[in-house]
């Protein structure tokens, strides 16, 4: 039965099951292939731990280092990973049917600044009272929306009535 094991979890030392590995000094020189026997004492030699590195390759790969520095590094890398990281919003902006000129102005100068931001923009038409049967000067507006920001968009959920609210998502163009 094989161990199932977290990214994290990196064996070292004698919790190795490999009886053979690719080992890497400490020096970053390729020593070729060695017992586990041979790899540990190496290490001990140096004063520093025999490492993990690759376990799925055949032999496994391990490397003669300090445990806390190998960490340390990893720690560090997953920080900058996190960092470089985009994570896209999707931003809701609000109409109604019977828009003014300039209130429709507005909702579009905001829709370009959160698309050139890079998030998605949902649209949401609310309807009242009796304009739920005129819904086509809904979908007039929303394709007027459509038709102003193709240039810097593109259509990530199509118009849709659901219930007294139409609904249509931008997601910024590569």
């Amino acid at each position: 039965m094989t161990e199932q094991r977290n990214d994290d979890e990196v064996c070292i030392n004698e919790h190795i099951t490999a009886k053979q590995v690719r080992l890497i000094d400490a020096n970053n020189e390729n020593r070729g292939i060695v017992t586990i026997r041979e790899a540990l004492a190496i290490a001990e030699e140096e004063g520093l731990d025999l490492i993990e590195i690759s376990p799925q390759a055949t032999p496994p790969v391990c490397k003669v280092l300090d445990f806390g520095k190998y960490r340390y590094e990893q720690q560090k890398r997953k920080a900058e990973a996190k960092k470089n990281q985009k994570v896209v919003e999707i931003k809701e902006l609000k109409l109604r049917p019977m828009i003014d000129t300039h209130d429709y102005e507005v909702k579009v100068k905001q829709a370009t600044k959160f698309l050139e931001q890079g998030n998605k923009v949902k649209f949401t038409m609310r309807f009242k009272g009796r304009e739920l049967s005129a819904n086509d000067m809904g979908k007039q507006v929303l394709s007027k929306l459509l038709e102003d920001l193709s240039e810097i968009s593109k259509v990530d959920s199509e118009m849709k009535l659901d219930g007294r609210q139409m609904t249509m998502i931008l997601a910024p163009q590569k």
